[in-house]
């Protein structure tokens, strides 16, 4: 599975998360190593950086700079799933390693 190119939206995230419908996610992949940039929201700028396996899983972590100036780091697993359209939905699983350590849920779908 390839990323490269495209554009993740959230449509849910758990209370603790800092994402939000508003937040978009601007895709890059090199071979295995996926990059992004992503803002919007709460979020005035973040980037990621992570490695896709063979079935299109990817483990990240992440970088980001809230709307009250806090610069907030976290890792993520990402579970791709194809919807019936052909797009990709994302099922996260993820946790604050900056804060107050929390984890959360989340799920993107691709534009």
């Amino acid at each position: 599975m390839n990323y490269n190119g495209k554009v993740f939206r959230p449509i849910s995230n758990t209370e603790n998360g800092e994402t939000s419908e508003e937040t978009l996610f601007h895709y890059q992949q090199e071979g295995k190593i996926l990059s992004c940039e992503y803002k919007g929201g709460k979020i005035v700028m973040g980037h990621l950086i992570g490695i896709v396996s063979e079935s299109g899983e990817i483990d990240m972590r992440y970088h980001q700079v809230n709307s009250s100036g806090e610069l907030m780091t976290g890792v993520c697993k990402s579970i791709p799933e194809i919807m019936e359209n052909g797009k990709i939905r994302l099922y996260e699983t993820w946790q604050w390693t900056s804060g107050d350590g929390s984890k959360g849920e989340s799920i993107l779908e691709e534009l």
